[in-house]
């Protein structure tokens, strides 16, 4: 069997992956996202890809794959060139997103993580607070954090427990979250409290920390099932002084942040669904023709022929949702849950697939199908889990409903 040979190749990478492109999708792309695509896809193949199976195999943070697409040029592609971005539309960032996912998807992991602690900055803070942090994040020289998710308070914001009290310069910060992606690292933090617990949603509050604050305590990265290259941790505030110029939005209006960003985080995690269920296949396809040549068994044959139709539905679903996002129109939160949970379940059922078609040799780190199952896992969780996706979606149907 081909050991990691679309790793460590990037010429055969290249070529498997272009082979896979779908003239049906690619009509969905204007000549400047095929650009972008191509210029992800080239710094995967020779910088990314490579160093994946290293990376989750021994747990290491997936610096250099991150500050190989900043380098680049490629990791501030929805952001004005003001703050150092190239002004693209949704739909490259997704094809980008995807392309990473493909190569490595804890550099994937990465690179969403920023974008996702600079969006609110840029959506939600001052012209100041934009040009502080902003070219920054993207151009790699520190990382961010979004820090939602508490011990107690996942899919729920409303019920966050850390608070910030108003004083006479600011707000103190007290409180714990987990499941932090990047927080052990963060220098720019992202942070949700509440500045009233007894108004709901009404009473967070978002804000940008200095990560580099003593108030700060960070945990050790969490042991995870699979994003091994991305790191994770707890992160504790014991009244960490936070100016109230960092305040984004108005105190109280952090929902409004929220809200505001959460289109673009559940297209970073659909993007991921399918470059994963790609990887899944391409690794598989490549594996079977090096057994069988290119008359494979009719069994293995008829999997993949229902894997590349169901990755095809995927991309135009993606690539149509972000497109409405990019035309500015107003986008129904159920199709962009719709969006979400098809393409994460994707992810996984392709990855499992591929896994059952491959028999014993599925279960093989060398082929780096098992790592595709195990990255694909988490994407069905976070920003918003699919079971929320589905309650979304079944609001919705009920609402059409009495509309008969």
């Amino acid at each position: 069997m081909p050991a990691l040979e679309l790793d460590r190749d990037p010429t055969a990478y290249l070529a498997v992956h272009r082979s896979l492109d779908e003239p049906t999708a690619d009509q969905l792309l204007d000549e400047r996202e095929l650009v972008v695509r191509t210029a992800v896809r080239e710094v995967v193949a020779h910088e990314v890809a490579p160093r994946a199976a290293a990376a989750d195999r021994e747990h290491t943070f997936v610096h250099e794959s991150y500050q190989a697409l900043a380098s680049a040029g490629l990791a501030g592609l929805i952001f004005p060139e003001r703050l150092s971005g190239t002004a693209d539309t949704n739909v490259a960032y997704a094809a980008a997103v995807e392309e990473i996912a493909a190569g490595c998807a804890a550099t994937s992991l990465v690179y969403m993580t920023q974008m996702h602690a600079a969006y609110p900055i840029m959506i939600a803070g001052s012209e100041e607070l934009a040009e502080r942090y902003i070219p920054r994040l993207v151009s790699g020289a520190v990382y961010g954090a979004l820090a939602v998710t508490e011990p107690d308070a996942g899919s729920d914001v409303a019920s966050l427990r850390s608070s910030a009290t108003a004083g006479p310069n600011g707000y103190l910060l007290k409180g714990a979250k987990t499941f932090i992606t990047t927080g052990d690292k963060a220098d720019v933090i992202v942070c949700f409290a509440s500045v009233d617990r007894s108004r709901g949603r009404d009473g967070v509050t978002a804000f940008v920390l200095d990560g580099r604050r003593p108030e700060l305590v960070r945990g050790s990265p969490l042991d995870k099932l699979g994003m091994h290259g991305s790191t994770t941790a707890e992160l504790f505030f014991d009244n960490l002084e936070v100016p109230a110029d960092h305040v984004l939005g108005e105190p109280g209006g952090g929902w409004r942040v929220v809200m505001g960003s959460v289109v673009k985080s559940r297209i970073s995690a659909a993007a991921q669904g399918i470059g994963l269920a790609r990887a899944a296949y391409a690794r598989t396809l490549a594996a079977l023709t090096r057994l069988h040549s290119a008359r494979l068994p009719d069994e293995a044959a008829f999997a993949l022929a229902d894997l590349r139709g169901r990755i095809l539905q995927g991309r135009l679903l993606l690539y149509g949702v972000a497109r409405q996002v990019d035309n500015g129109g107003s986008v129904a939160a159920a199709q962009v849950s719709v969006m979400k949970q098809s393409c994460t379940d994707l992810g996984w059922h392709a990855a499992r697939e591929a896994m059952r078609v491959l028999g014993p040799y599925g279960d093989l780190a060398d082929l780096g199908v098992e790592r595709c199952l195990r990255d694909a896992k988490v994407t069905q969780i976070y920003d918003g889990t699919n079971e929320v996706q589905r309650m979304l979606i079944a609001r919705d149907t009920a609402r059409a409903t009495r509309e008969w």
